[in-house]
């Protein structure tokens, strides 16, 4: 569903949100002002839509953007616009903006996942002009970060720099998991724009950072030890260091929460690819195989993406035992214009 359409808030919102503690009376709520019964809103609703995002963020990590866009996109449309135009305080309201922002940053994200990259950036756009009304520095930069992210992905290195160095501007005060996670992204941007000295800079400085984070608290949910050796091995294989990459992939995977599914499946299955780079097509095929066991749960354009790569790779190894077990595994469970 596109920001700019109007419908009707569906029933499978709902659903989801009825599993959460006390969403009966969210629910209530978010009736109530679409029907024009409530005319000012307070921190509650503000408390609803910080909530909501939060659940809505969790059903992309498990089930992938197409899942959890529709779903998104419909509250905001239908519920947090209606209380971006209700009367509150100014406090009440510039609250409400930052909590429409860090959801209209997380559409975008999950409309990256979709692969409709024009409509994440308007998404992002939003997000930027709410968080900067609201003074919310922390989703500004997020946002940037979110942004530098999809260019990196694209190919486009020198512009990921510019993004992910303006999103560290942007965050002047931070603590070190918010630095590392900013400096990971700097690194990454960095190593693709062919700048090596100044993504291992960033890089030493990301880890630095996340050792002095993981020595004050664990934090779920967050930036963390998984999403730092992700960042490493990008690096790596960015400076053409591919053993060094799947090292840290592995050491990803080892430590990622089991609740992101869609990350596993796209993660597991890039590091399959650089296994077989490096000439191990067993390991691979092993490697490929996990990545499948999750991979008909997840709506995920980015996993669609690898499974299709995963599919011509396999093709050229006709002859291997392994290989052509994996091929005809696949077949039966991926939708037929991938396995074309």
């Amino acid at each position: 569903m596109d920001p700019s359409r109007r419908g009707v808030l569906g029933a499978s919102l709902f659903a989801v949100a009825l599993t959460v503690p006390g969403w009966q009376d969210v629910l209530a709520r978010a009736e109530s002002i679409q029907r024009g019964q409530t005319i000012r809103i307070g921190m509650p609703e503000v408390a609803s839509v910080i909530a909501m995002t939060e659940r809505l963020s969790s059903i992309d990590d498990e089930f992938g953007g197409r899942a959890a866009r529709p779903m998104a996109a419909s509250y905001l449309v239908n519920t947090v616009g209606p209380y971006l135009r209700a009367e509150a305080p100014d406090a009440v309201r510039k609250a409400m903006m930052s909590a429409a922002s860090d959801l209209c940053y997380l559409t975008g994200y999950m409309a990256v996942d979709e692969g409709l990259h024009g409509l994440a950036q308007q998404y992002y756009v939003k997000a930027l002009e709410l968080a900067g009304v609201a003074e919310d520095h922390l989703t500004y930069c997020t946002t940037l970060r979110g942004m530098s992210v999809q260019a990196v992905d694209l190919g486009h290195g020198r512009r990921a720099m510019q993004l992910a160095d303006a999103a560290a501007a942007a965050s002047p005060v931070a603590g070190p998991r918010m630095r590392a996670f900013l400096a990971g992204q700097q690194a990454h941007s960095a190593a693709v724009s062919g700048d090596t000295n100044t993504a291992l800079r960033h890089l030493a400085d990301a880890e630095r950072a996340m050792d002095v984070a993981e020595s004050e608290s664990r934090a779920f949910g967050s930036y963390d030890p998984s999403s730092l050796n992700y960042h490493v091995a990008q690096v790596r294989y960015a400076i053409k260091d591919v053993s060094g990459s799947v090292a840290a992939m592995l050491e990803s995977d080892r430590l990622r929460y089991s609740v992101y599914q869609r990350g596993r499946v796209r993660h597991r299955a890039t590091l399959a690819e650089r296994q077989l780079q490096l000439g191990h097509l067993e390991e691979a095929c092993r490697t490929w195989h996990l990545a499948l066991d999750d991979y008909p749960k997840v709506q995920s354009g980015r996993a669609d993406d690898r499974v299709r790569i995963m599919m011509g790779l396999l093709a050229a190894h006709p002859r291997n035992e392994y290989a052509r077990n994996l091929y005809e595994r696949a077949r039966t469970l991926v939708p037929v214009h991938l396995a074309a």
